[in-house]
């Protein structure tokens, strides 16, 4: 589930994707859950056909996003436990993202040995690799300045992988490394790209800012997924992250009560 959680926060907005930012957003806070009919309209209120946003919530069901309990001829549609708690983890990465960062100066190392023929795992493993944010020097070595996130790769056969922390020495410019671990040029685009779409944005209608509320989370998520959250010492003065972070934080805390009025309304008895 974790996986189809991170390939939904980073692709287009299509009806599972967006449902699972309504999910996060309006209904973990509900442990009573919301009906079947509700979620399909709160789809539909973002310009999803009925079949498209049913699909949508009956194939969640199926994969273990959604329980539902029949009442009389309607479903009560709540999260799973295990839902629940990927959703209460991504709320924290997704919330807590895009403040400042500090660091020591030292970077985590990681050397990758895969034989050539198993190339299934090496996949698995770098996709790990770049899902936390570290950056590939070529030859199967990875670099990243948080020194905390081998915990973050789930190697199932640890004896692939051998781990250093070091600083870098007298030879070897740090932004060389930067440029060519990551591309923070396309990175900038994306934030440049998130303020452009959201700073002008003026909601008149408690349905206008639900669905501008679900766009403005559908479009930060990503973020941490995409981003290696470098700190502030290995990044450009007028690094945006920054401006979209704020702009994110105000919008976001701003919308929120018409947002919620909004899907209260759908889900109302």
């Amino acid at each position: 589930m974790e996986d189809v959680l991170r390939r939904r926060s980073v692709g287009a907005p299509a009806a599972r994707s967006t449902l699972l930012t309504i999910l996060g957003e309006f209904l973990l806070p509900r442990p009573d859950g919301a009906w079947q009919e509700a979620l399909i309209a709160a789809l539909n209120r973002l310009g999803f056909t009925p079949s498209a946003a049913r699909q949508a919530v009956v194939r969640s069901a199926r994969e273990g996003w959604l329980e539902g309990e029949r009442v009389g001829r309607r479903s009560r549609m709540r999260l799973t436990s295990s839902s629940a708690t990927l959703l209460r983890d991504g709320a924290r990465r997704i919330y807590g993202f895009g403040g400042p960062v500090s660091w020591d100066g030292r970077w985590l190392l990681l050397v990758l040995r895969v034989p050539e023929q198993r190339r299934e795992l090496r996949h698995q493993l770098t996709t790990q690799l770049a899902w936390a944010g570290f950056g590939s020097l070529g030859n199967g070595l990875w670099i990243t300045p948080h020194v905390d996130r081998e915990t973050l790769v789930n190697a199932e056969e640890p004896a692939q992988l051998l781990s250093f922390r070091a600083e870098l020495g007298a030879l070897g410019e740090t932004q060389k490394v930067i440029d060519e671990a990551w591309d923070l040029p396309n990175l900038r685009e994306h934030y440049e790209t998130f303020v452009d779409d959201f700073a002008q944005v003026r909601p008149r209608s408690p349905e206008a800012t639900f669905a501008t509320q679900i766009a403005i989370v559908h479009a930060w998520r990503r973020f941490p997924f995409i981003d290696p959250d470098l700190p502030d010492d290995l990044l450009p003065r007028d690094w945006p992250r920054r401006k979209a972070y704020e702009l994110f934080r105000e919008r976001h805390e701003r919308w929120a009560p018409l947002a919620q009025q909004h899907f209260d309304d759908l889900t109302a008895p």
